[in-house]
């Protein structure tokens, strides 16, 4: 079978550290290094449960730039942006990326999602199957029939009859459903009233937003709470609902660099005994990555 591609979701695994190891944990300037430790012990587990031939870690490098705030500039308007200690720590966990001989990837225009969307796209035209490291609802609506959605932290590998489970639509069924119920994490208003389960039936009686929205007569004569209400609130608010869907939806087409390579290449170490240095890696955790990698 064709080697399996990990797609790592970077940014959620750097904010868990974040708020988990203590800041005290400081690097040669006496700077907090927390998010990169435990950003760290994370990447090192993986690699070694999954011992990856092909594997990106991408990232979002700005909440505020993205092709979705130029058509919505509310989109995200709701988060607080990271602190300069926190933007420091996202440059070093790239860093320690790239002296490990891993693509890592991240785009001003274009999330991390989106990243991953392209790369999935790209890498299933050549026969991989596809593994997606998240927490993050968004990217479930990528998975498709070779692929699992890997929630890391809770040990969860999902494919699509656990999504279709978790949710109650299929994975391409999901962008449309939070342009229908809204996405209050993304400042994503969707239309009043409706929420996820509610969408989730509209979506299994209609397949898509497209259809439904060419039905909407027909919605009154569902078999749920409302019905003639939820009818009213569809009907008006069609133009919202196109707006959204282009929010929710992962865009699969970002141009890429041609050195953008996903097989693992071999470690940087001298980039490496740097960081390690800057970073005030003991000598256990120097030992212990170094047996690893040149072990791989």
């Amino acid at each position: 079978m064709t080697d399996n591609v990990y797609l790592v979701d970077s940014s959620i695994y750097v904010f868990r550290a974040w708020f988990t190891v203590p800041d005290s944990v400081v690097n040669q300037a006496n700077e907090p290094v927390n998010a990169v430790y435990g950003f760290a012990d994370f990447v090192y587990q993986f690699l070694q449960q999954a011992k990856p031939k092909y594997v990106a870690f991408t990232f979002d490098e700005s909440l505020k730039s993205s092709f979705r705030n130029e058509i919505y500039p509310e989109y995200k308007a709701n988060r607080d942006p990271a602190p300069i200690e926190l933007k420091r720590q996202f440059k070093y966990c790239r860093d320690f990326i790239e002296a490990l001989g891993i693509c890592e990837i991240g785009s001003p225009y274009y999330e991390a999602d989106d990243l991953i969307g392209t790369l999935a796209s790209r890498m299933r035209k050549k026969g991989h199957p596809i593994t997606i490291l998240s927490a993050d609802k968004d990217l479930a609506q990528l998975i498709t029939e070779d692929d699992i959605f890997w929630n890391f932290a809770k040990g969860e590998r999902n494919s699509i009859p656990q999504i279709k489970k978790q949710f109650g639509v299929y994975p391409n069924q999901i962008a449309d459903q939070l342009a229908i119920a809204g996405d209050a994490v993304d400042n994503i208003p969707g239309v009043p009233g409706i929420g996820m389960a509610t969408a989730a039936k509209l979506l299994n009686r209609f397949t898509s937003l497209d259809e439904l929205l060419e039905n909407i007569p027909k919605i009154c004569e569902m078999k749920i709470r409302g019905a003639k209400r939820v009818q009213g609130l569809i009907d008006e608010h069609q133009k919202q609902l196109h707006l959204y869907k282009k929010l929710t939806e992962i865009h699969c087409e970002v141009e890429l660099n041609d050195n953008v390579k996903l097989k693992r290449s071999t470690p940087d170490f001298t980039m490496l005994n740097d960081l390690f240095e800057v970073l005030n890696f003991g000598d256990f955790r120097r030992e212990k990555w170094m047996r690893f990698l040149k072990a791989a």
